[in-house]
């Protein structure tokens, strides 16, 4: 039987994670089974009593993916609508 991860292991898990592939929240939590809510609790609340250091690298990835969503958002739409008129 597979033991579940504890909490405060599975912060650095994802932090770690977040910082090797510069990861999105998104798609951490896709990678993980887990909810993009849970991935957001455990790098912003958890990782920062854990792991302070580990918490400052995967805030500044989070900070610059939070400045380019809008610009990831309008590339998502255009392409829909690529493909929708194809």
């Amino acid at each position: 039987m597979k033991e579940p991860i504890e909490f405060e292991d599975r912060s650095v898990l994802l932090g770690q994670y977040i910082i090797e592939h510069k990861a999105t929240v998104r798609a951490c939590a896709k990678q993980f089974g887990i909810s993009k809510s849970t991935v957001h609790k455990d790098v912003s609340e958890r990782l920062k009593k854990v792991n302070p250091h580990l918490y400052g690298q995967v805030k500044q990835i989070l900070d610059i993916n939070k400045q380019e969503r809008h610009i990831r958002g309008g590339m998502a739409t255009r392409e829909k609508y690529r493909h929708c008129q194809g």
